[in-house]
């Protein structure tokens, strides 16, 4: 018995001898990430922005590197830390600068609606307060979907966008969210009363990677922070409710149906093969909607690829990110 479970620690240690998204126990995440990164070395900048949607906004940014500007935008419940593993190889070719969104991270949590084309109105804003208008960018799960949107209204705010795994069409499974949010009597109490139980858990519950070693505490602490205060709890039901509303991506769809297959900037879809966050048919769907984009799917990895999949997600990313003489697709 003692040498079985001192392989079956050697084996987690090494995050290997598990199944792919087989959920760590939360009591056995370690204090400290298995795999080191240096986001604490990044510069952190609070960048204030006068938002027409959400009023004066003070960011948390973090920036890290030389060269041309690339945008980082991080999803749902995640926040610019969700980046840890590739800012500093980004950063060589890179000046990157990692927002946290408004609702999220160290970012101002403003009492107002987080419809998604205000948060992408918003983007354009911060874009314009970086004083990096037209960069290339990265934008996972929400983040790609609110560049997406950002690029249909305002072609010039992105040079370039690698879309890692975004919703965006909408699933049975947003349906039934968004069904079961509105016939809930006081559905934002309930929503709050389960993170407030224990934000740490909640985090720890519903972040799925492929290797879940790749889980800590600091992870949980950063993810959790804004759940711990009411302001930060109700931006998140109010991007559960409203940024994730399936009936906005069915009216994106329609948009996107009518570009006649020309996305306006330049585009790469990315989606892992096995997600339990948004299915990959999501990505096919895209794809079929826009045959001029780059699109590849990971044979592993998760939702969060630049945190489970680096070096997939850079091998691919890098050099769509990188052309940049290649021509623009017209709208």
């Amino acid at each position: 018995m003692r040498r079985r479970g001192a392989r079956r620690a050697i084996a987690t240690a090494a995050g290997g001898g598990r199944r792919p998204f087989a959920q760590l126990p939360f009591a056995d995440v370690p204090e400290a990430p298995r795999v080191p990164h240096g986001y604490a070395a990044s510069e952190a900048r609070t960048v204030p922005v006068a938002s027409a949607p959400f009023g004066p906004v003070d960011v948390h940014v973090r920036v890290l590197g030389a060269g041309p500007p690339l945008l980082l935008v991080h999803g749902f419940m995640t926040s610019s830390y969700s980046f840890r593993y590739v800012l500093a190889p980004l950063a060589e070719r890179f000046t990157v600068y990692a927002p946290d969104l408004p609702g999220a991270g160290r970012s101002s949590k403003p009492d107002r609606s987080y419809a998604p084309e205000r948060l992408a109105t918003f983007l354009g804003e911060l874009v314009d307060a970086l004083g990096i208008r037209g960069a290339a960018c990265v934008g996972n799960s929400l983040g790609g979907y609110l560049c997406m949107r950002l690029a249909l209204a305002d072609p010039g705010a992105l040079g370039r966008l690698v879309n890692l795994h975004s919703p965006g069409a909408p699933t049975g499974r947003l349906w039934a969210l968004q069904l079961a949010l509105r016939a809930t009597p006081r559905a934002d109490a309930i929503v709050r009363r389960l993170v407030w139980r224990d934000p740490e858990r909640w985090v720890h519950k519903n972040v799925h990677y492929w290797d879940e070693t790749l889980k800590s505490k600091e992870e949980h602490r950063e993810y959790a922070a804004p759940l711990r205060s009411p302001d930060g709890v109700r931006a998140f039901y109010r991007m559960l409710a409203e940024t994730m509303d399936p009936s906005a991506m069915s009216a994106f769809v329609k948009e996107l149906a009518r570009l006649d297959g020309r996305f306006p900037i330049p585009l790469q879809l990315l989606y892992a093969k096995e997600d339990p966050m948004v299915p990959p048919i999501v990505g096919d769907r895209l794809r079929a909607l826009l045959p001029t984009a780059e699109y590849a799917r990971l044979e592993r990895g998760s939702h969060f690829a630049h945190v489970d999949a680096p070096d997939l997600f850079l091998a691919l990313a890098l050099p769509f990110l990188t052309a940049a003489d290649a021509p623009r697709s017209e709208a």
